[in-house]
């Protein structure tokens, strides 16, 4: 990951931004202020540039909860649909240089460790769905345990019928309505 830092004006934009989500979504972080998360975010600005690039390819990441045992505020994507910036891409490298023809520009593994996020695993995933109705149009990929990537599968998710379906597919393959969603820990 490129560690870039923000402008002050950068910096202040997206206090602001994530402030406004923060208030207008309390249901997603029941009993946490917005005073605590800020001054963990100025504390550890490392962490706004990950942030930055979650806002800036459509993610729209707000606080999702609170781990009390390291002290950390967690961000999940909460944009409505897999973020616009991210869809289009395979899984992971081994994948994009796997295909012969029609490679797509990007893969989601590499682009979440250049952003500085993770991947949301599947249990993040079906949290994530606890706070809201996500991908009722798109797909999202989803942290594919070892045993099925060696096997050439990856997983994806999405929400229909009013229910989270975990699916298969080639790591290989690319939709323009999947990409993926990540978290950060601050």
């Amino acid at each position: 990951m490129t560690k870039i830092e923000l402008s002050p004006d950068q910096r202040e934009g997206l206090l602001k931004t994530l402030k406004a989500r923060f208030e207008k979504n309390m249901s997603r972080h029941a009993g946490l202020e917005w005073a605590g998360v800020q001054a963990k975010l100025e504390a550890n600005p490392d962490k706004l540039w990950p942030l930055h690039e979650m806002e800036a390819t459509g993610g729209e990441p707000d606080v999702v909860g609170y781990d009390s045992k390291t002290g950390e505020y967690i961000f999940y994507d909460c944009s409505t649909e897999s973020p616009k910036g991210r869809r289009s891409v395979c899984y992971d490298r081994e994948a994009l240089e796997s295909r012969k023809e029609h490679k797509p520009k990007n893969n989601a593994v590499d682009m979440a460790a250049a952003m500085g996020i993770e991947l949301l695993t599947e249990e993040q995933y079906r949290e994530l769905q606890q706070l809201g109705n996500f991908d009722m149009k798109t797909s999202s990929w989803v942290l594919t345990p070892e045993r099925i990537r060696k096997l050439g599968g990856a997983l994806f998710c999405d929400r229909r019928y009013d229910t989270v379906f975990v699916y298969h597919n080639g790591a290989e393959s690319y939709y323009a309505a999947r990409g993926f969603r990540g978290s950060l820990r601050v």
